[in-house]
């Protein structure tokens, strides 16, 4: 039994004159319903509250204005239920709905509130169908799409798998829609610059994301060591297909070291409150060694945070490091950078740890 979280985007769900696509909602519970059969455990990550309240508000166009999305969402988030509710039902299978924001992935107690709800819907045989909260998100705690939401999502559950569904068949080399002789990237073994570059970076009309958007999703999913497609879901019975091994789209395989679930959060999920400038030496004991930070290899800070507030490490050329969750203020590292670990105590008049970042709170990133 794997489980699996498939991502549905806002253009998959609606018709070109607006609104939800019943019919395409019907057929992909079908194919839902048949994965669930085989035995796996599915999450539905899905778009298309903001699209169907446009539809009901009679907006032409996406809103711009973080109100008019959140009202479209609110108008639509119900008939989007609606729908998958009665898709499944059909089916035999219960649905449940959650809604998340940035804010529940980023506070560690409501992060494992989450998992731990969907584990156990999952437990009782629903399947989940999981949407950003945009009626209350706005520009500070927003994902900014679904794609990202669903790697979370993926990694949150310890899922085996991530599908998205595109309204393309995968990644090609260069734009399907403008250049007739573009080629599919059937695999990937990595998300290198040449990958991110193939992916560009336009999204729809209705929803956020683009190819890109989906690269950057694969990549946090990958690094969870999950496996992620990209495939067309404008044609029914590829989700169930692919499950038993027949090959479609673009498949990203995890090539590297799975990193544990609390590592992922930090690295993904934290929003970092500022940043730490460390030596050469710094980086090479956090990189190659898997060292903790000291005081002694810190020579600048910027941003404001708290002990336990999650911070980026960078070179002296400004180039990302690592992320880590510190155990002292920015003020007291401006007391204590570049100095031993042994002066910390006369210096602050206390001592918490002997590390800035210990590493198990210290994720190398690429």
């Amino acid at each position: 039994m794997a489980r699996i979280v498939i991502k549905i985007g806002s253009n998959i769900l609606t018709e070109a004159s607006g609104g939800l696509s019943y019919r395409r909602i019907r057929a992909i519970a079908g194919d839902v319903s048949g994965v669930y059969d085989m035995g796996h455990e599915v999450v539905i990550v899905s778009s298309g509250a903001v699209a169907a309240g446009m539809k009901k508000l009679g907006l032409g166009g996406k809103p711009k204005e973080i109100r008019l999305k959140q009202a479209a969402a609110a108008v639509g988030q119900s008939s989007l239920m609606r729908a998958y509710e009665r898709s499944f039902e059909n089916l035999g299978k219960k649905v449940a709905q959650a809604l998340l924001t940035r804010e529940d992935f980023s506070d560690r107690v409501r992060y494992l509130n989450s998992k731990n709800t969907l584990i156990t819907l999952l437990s009782y045989g629903i399947i989940p169908v999981i949407n950003e909260n945009d009626t209350v998100a706005t520009d500070e705690i927003k994902f900014g799409d679904n794609d990202q939401l669903a790697a979370l999502v993926s990694g949150l559950i310890d899922a085996e798998r991530l599908i998205i569904l595109s309204d393309v068949d995968g990644l090609y080399d260069s734009d399907p829609k403008k250049n007739v002789d573009a080629k599919m990237i059937s695999s990937v073994d990595a998300v290198t610059p040449d990958i991110i570059s193939a992916a560009g970076g336009a999204g729809s009309a209705v929803g956020t994301g683009g190819m890109y958007s989906k690269i950057l999703a694969a990549r946090k999913a990958l690094s969870h060591g999950i496996k992620v497609n990209i495939i067309s879901g404008r044609k029914k019975g590829l989700i169930a297909s692919l499950i038993t091994g027949v090959h479609s789209g673009t498949e990203f395989r995890p090539s590297v070291k799975k990193i544990s679930s609390r590592k992922g959060w930090i690295a993904y999920a934290i929003k970092p409150r500022g940043s730490l400038t460390i030596d050469d030496g710094a980086v090479r004991a956090v990189r190659k060694s898997g060292k903790s930070l000291l005081p002694a290899g810190v020579v600048g800070i910027d941003g404001t945070f708290d002990t336990g507030d999650a911070v980026n490490c960078v070179d002296l050329k400004g180039n990302k490091i690592a992320k880590g969750i510190v155990n002292y203020s920015a003020a007291d590292i401006g007391k204590i950078k570049g100095k031993k670990t042994s002066e910390i105590e006369r210096i602050l008049g206390y001592k918490y740890s002997d590390e800035i970042i210990h590493r198990d709170n210290l994720v190398v990133v690429s």
